[in-house]
């Protein structure tokens, strides 16, 4: 047995702070997990029930409809013509983030860094561990966007891939990201842009890495924020064409496949754009109605330029103290900013992910309490 540990998972260092709220007057809201509440499009359920693809193995890289479906979302989204040959499936993208630095190296075993925001989804680097490969973060800006200008050339040099993440979590940050590809081909490192939160930028357009060509880079999308399909674990990966290839082919061999129902229903989710509205509008509406209320309190609340997290600075740059506060008082359940990095220990991140009436309540709460 190996002497390798892996460090305790991000959320179960949650569980006081869960008790704490649990035990408060009106019981526990957790914000500390960006999983959906609301319900998924019927017509996505009906396809998942109807679509009599449970019988035969899936089809790795996605069926052709599910390819095809993606592409098009794209164009609409984002005014990108990608090839749906250039379009692969993936079971839910947290499989993605873990395994793509070990499925990478088998080409380039020279490379071992993997290049991340300085603070991000935890998954980034522990993709790195699982690879064997170093986690190097990359410092952000007093607007939480990469600063690529700052790689050490050392660390650029053994660089495998540099991940980007626009929208950012957990800090809503919005990347140049046709600098950031513009560095990673000047730098021969692939760029893997990490878009799942696309649709809810709030400042401008819904931004991809692919706007600016394929080459060297892939972008990494899900259903599960979009669709409330987290359940379902589907997303997709599109871009270079030789990367997608190398992926595919890899991917194949592992028997990483996506179940048929589930790619019959993403193919809906993916061709309809009403449900998602609807649904960035209750993010927003949220945002705003617990932005407000922390700000109430005293707290420095401002709305993120995109996702779905409100990303609080600490007073006295405690979060751990700001997060027993809010579950002890409010029963409210924040993730300290330390869970996303050292860079991010001032800060909590909540997710508005409560239905909108149990969010509402622990906003009333707030204003006595905090």
């Amino acid at each position: 047995m190996s002497a390798f540990r892996p460090p305790p998972y991000p959320y179960d260092r949650l569980e006081d702070l869960r008790a704490l709220a649990a035990a408060s007057p009106g019981g526990m809201v957790d914000l500390s997990v960006g999983t959906p509440h609301d319900p998924p499009s019927p017509a996505v359920v009906a396809a998942l029930a109807t679509s009599g693809a449970e019988r035969g193995y899936p089809a790795g890289a996605g069926t052709p409809e599910l390819r095809r479906a993606a592409a098009g979302w794209m164009a609409r989204t984002f005014g990108v013509d990608v090839d749906a040959d250039h379009i692969a499936a993936c079971v839910g993208t947290k499989e993605l983030v873990a395994g793509l630095p070990a499925l990478l190296r088998l080409a380039r075993p020279e490379r071992d860094t993997v290049l991340h925001p300085a603070v991000a989804y935890p998954t980034y680097a522990m993709g790195a561990t699982l690879a064997g490969c170093r986690a190097v973060g990359v410092a952000l800006d007093d607007r939480w966007r990469l600063d690529v200008a700052g790689v050490d050339a050392a660390d650029a040099a053994r660089a495998l891939c540099l991940w980007v993440n626009t929208p950012g979590n957990p800090a809503g940050g919005l990347d140049d990201l046709g600098a950031v590809a513009a560095w990673g081909r000047a730098h021969g490192v692939p760029v893997l842009s990490d878009e799942c939160y696309a649709q809810l930028t709030w400042e401008g357009e819904p931004r991809t890495v692919l706007a600016g060509g394929s080459e060297g880079v892939l972008a990494v999308h899900s259903l599960s924020k979009r669709s409330n399909l987290a359940g379902l674990r589907c997303g997709f990966y599109a871009g270079d064409p030789d990367l997608v290839a190398h992926l595919r082919e890899l991917r194949r061999h592992a028997g990483l496949m996506v179940p048929g129902p589930v790619q019959a229903a993403a193919v809906v989710a993916l061709g309809d754009d009403d449900h998602a509205g609807a649904q960035r509008a209750r993010y927003r509406r949220r945002l705003e109605l617990l932005a407000g209320a922390l700000r109430e309190a005293g707290l420095d609340a401002g709305l993120p330029g995109g996702g779905l997290y409100l990303w609080v600075p600490a007073p006295g740059g405690d979060a751990w103290a700001l997060a027993e506060r809010l579950a002890r008082q409010a029963g409210i359940v924040g993730a300290p900013g330390d869970l996303y990095g050292p860079a991010g220990a001032g800060h909590l991140r909540l997710a508005v992910v409560a239905p909108t009436p149990r969010l509402a309540e622990a906003a009333a709460r707030l204003a006595p309490t905090v």
